[in-house]
């Protein structure tokens, strides 16, 4: 069944292509977000606080402010028409080269590299449309040449990212801290495979904000002035 939230990712494409239901909005008005965010620092908590903001204070748009996290590869997947177990393959690198290149050999699926493309189109595409808040998968790269769009890396420590996932996800201390540390090495190593770059590099954000020190709703107000001023 699809969730809410891919609801209104679908309703938020839906709106952007039909010309009867577009407001037209000023290039120049137009705006987005990119989030990188460390494991646990409350990224999706700050999205949706973030979007909130925005739908409040920012210029009117064709569709309310729209959060692309995880259901961005079912996006991706319905841009591509691929088969949606595809999905799974693909959360910011957990395919080896070995097991890639003998699936692309057998035509089981495409390659991680063309998926990775696929999802970069997409990511793209959404960004430049304006009124999306994507998380992950390098958005901050892929957009960057697009004057409208914010740039955020979400940070905090590692013992209060444990803290937030044991209460957040249910784990033991252990098993929070074991999916922090192999959250972040995957995704540096996804960042760093397919666009050549360092996810902490703080020359890659306009802002580098501290959950633990500045609050989910006072983040999310910071990131949301900021993309006001742009």
């Amino acid at each position: 069944m699809i969730n809410a939230s891919l609801e209104r990712c679908l309703s938020f494409i839906n709106s952007q292509s039909a010309p009867t239901s577009r407001v037209v909005t000023p290039v120049g008005l137009r705006r987005a977000v990119t989030i990188s965010r460390q494991a646990g620092c409350g990224a999706v908590h700050v999205a949706e606080k973030l979007a909130a903001y925005l739908q409040q204070h920012a210029p009117p748009q064709n569709a309310p402010w729209t959060i692309f996290d995880r259901n961005l590869m079912d996006q991706v997947l319905a841009d591509h028409n691929l088969p949606a177990y595809l999905a799974k393959m693909l959360p910011e690198d957990r395919m080896s080269a070995l097991e890639d290149m003998i699936a692309e050999i057998v035509g089981a699926r495409p390659s991680v590299q063309k998926l990775v493309v696929q999802t970069s189109e997409t990511v793209l595409q959404l960004a430049d449309l304006g009124g999306v808040i994507i998380i992950g998968r390098g958005g901050n790269i892929i957009t960057a040449k697009l004057p409208h769009v914010l740039h955020v890396r979400l940070v905090a420590p590692l013992d209060d990212r444990v803290e937030r996932i044991c209460r957040d996800d249910n784990k033991s201390p252990a098993a929070a801290r074991k999916f922090c540390t192999e959250e972040e090495q995957s995704r540096a190593r996804y960042i760093k495979t397919y666009f050549n770059a360092d996810i902490s590099d703080p020359m890659g954000y306009h802002l580098t904000v501290n959950t633990s020190l500045v609050g989910y709703e006072n983040t999310a107000k910071l990131i949301g002035d900021a993309v006001l001023r742009l």
